[in-house]
Formats: C-alpha cells, sequence, structure tokens
C-alpha cells in the first residue's frame, strides 16, 4: 500500500477532527465570558445601598427623579413625591389590593414593593387611566356597572381589572372570577366589576 493510500482524510490540515475541537473550545470560552459577564451584573444588582438615595423611576410614562432609603416603599413614594394618590395607603395591610398597581404590565401591591425594586420597570397607576375627558373603558365599565364602592378599593379594583384584560382579552368567568380574587371590598359590588369585565372581555379586552 502506498504513502498516499495509507493517509486518513484526519491526517489533513485541516481536518473534521480538528474543526471540531476548535468549534468546541470556541464554545467554551464563549460560555465562560458570558457566566462571567452575568456574574458581574449579578454583583451589580446586590450593591448595598444605605441611608437616601436619588433614583428615577418610570411612572405613566414619564421619567421621575425621587429620594428613597432602601425601606422606602413604592407606595409611600406614589403618594407622598409624586402626589399620585389613586393608589391607597390602608396601613400596611396590603391585601385587599387598593394600593394596585401595574408594574411591567402585572398587577402589584405598591405597598408590598421596594421602590429600590422598581427601578427600570414602566409603572402605571390609575391616573394614567384618563387622558383629557377620556378614560379607560375599565373606568367607563365600572360606572355603567354600577362598580363603584365607597371610593377607597376601587382604583385598585380598577387597576386589577384592566392588567387582567391586558393579560386575559378573551377570559371566562371563572377566569375572572380567579383573577380578580386579590382585590377585596366589603362594599359588595363584585357582580357589578364581574359584569363590566365580562363585558369587556367579549369585546377582546377593550
Amino acid at each position: 500500500m502506498t504513502d498516499k493510500r495509507r493517509q486518513r482524510p484526519d491526517d489533513s490540515a485541516f481536518s473534521r477532527r480538528s474543526f471540531l475541537k476548535g468549534s468546541g473550545a470556541a464554545v467554551a470560552a464563549t460560555a465562560i465570558t458570558t457566566q462571567a459577564e452575568d456574574a458581574l451584573a449579578q454583583q451589580d444588582d446586590k450593591q448595598v445601598v444605605s441611608g437616601s438615595t436619588k433614583i428615577t423611576l418610570q411612572v405613566n410614562g414619564q421619567s421621575h427623579e425621587v429620594t428613597v432609603e432602601p425601606r422606602t416603599t413604592l407606595l409611600e413614594v406614589l403618594r407622598d413625591q409624586l402626589d399620585l394618590t389613586g393608589c391607597k395607603d390602608l396601613k400596611d395591610v396590603h391585601v385587599d389590593g387598593a394600593d394596585t398597581v401595574i408594574v411591567d404590565g402585572k398587577a402589584t401591591y405598591a405597598g408590598t414593593m421596594l421602590a429600590l425594586q422598581a427601578r427600570g420597570k414602566e409603572i402605571r397607576t390609575v391616573e394614567s387611566l384618563r387622558n383629557g375627558d377620556e378614560v379607560d373603558e375599565v373606568v367607563d365599565g365600572f360606572v355603567r356597572h354600577d362598580a363603584m364602592q365607597c371610593g377607597f378599593c376601587t382604583p385598585g379594583f380598577v387597576m386589577a381589572t384592566r392588567a387582567f384584560l391586558d393579560r386575559n382579552p378573551g377570559a371566562s368567568l371563572e377566569e375572572v372570577r380567579k383573577g380578580l380574587g386579590g382585590n377585596i371590598c366589603r362594599c359588595g359590588t363584585y357582580d357589578g366589576i364581574t359584569q363590566c369585565a365580562m363585558e369587556l372581555a367579549k369585546k377582546g379586552g377593550a
């Protein structure tokens, strides 16, 4: 057998085996670099903050610079610094949903979220549902179906309904009841609230 016949493809200067080995090393190097970058990013996120500090929050489509301490809640910032009093403060009782706002599209109790946690997120309060003389369909629906309560829990219910319909535009009755289960009120207008949500769900969430 001649030397030429004995030569295998892997003996060439650029063989399939060497190519795969090189590719594997490149992928491993990329993975290591990515992991290192992720670790550095996590370290940045976990930086310790003490005392008062200035942060910027995105609220109702606008940037606001506010001063907060590590213990300051989003609810306190909205009401006390930005004068957005639609979300209500029930003094450490955050199970009825009166302080509900929308954070990155999700209904959130503003009293249970630290202001520092809200950095970089899109925050909407009930005030965002009005533009001049125009109001959101949920607000119209609450009025049309007599879903208004004493007024204290209503804004939270309105925001919870808006957030729910945005995520579930064609929801069923059972889904509506379950989806709005995080808000309660003794005024007892649940039937009107449900009728409002179902009417809008039949129209694709409006």
